[in-house]
């Protein structure tokens, strides 16, 4: 399996890559989503952890560009940011799931 991993925290991609690590054959990384979109169409992982809050661009809106260019794509997005305004954006954006940074363990639901 490849994996794309989108989070501006290092600790944050470093707990996930740990979290994966067994799955996953492939693992790369990036801090932003408009970087997040670029190695979605280079790399083109299995599936894609995506953070929120990013700079450059927020990770629905990378989800956003990520699903025109590829509607079949597994976003799942990994956030702080759990309230029903961002779980609805993340459903119109097309992700296949949502994970709170607290329920890190969730993941492993949506990757097996």
């Amino acid at each position: 399996m490849k994996l794309l991993i989108a989070d501006d925290n290092e600790k944050m991609r470093t707990m996930l890559k740990k979290l994966v690590k067994g799955l996953a054959d492939e693992i790369v990384e990036c801090n932003d989503g408009k970087e997040a979109v670029a190695m979605y169409a280079k790399f083109r992982p299995d599936y894609v952890l995506m953070d929120i809050q990013m700079k450059e661009m927020d990770g629905i809106t990378a989800t956003k560009l990520i699903k025109q260019s590829n509607p079949a794509a597994k976003v799942i997005i990994v956030s702080n940011f759990s309230d029903q305004k961002f779980r609805n954006a993340a459903g119109n954006a097309g992700v296949m799931g949502f994970v709170p940074k607290e329920n890190l363990l969730d993941v492993l639901n949506f990757v097996i």
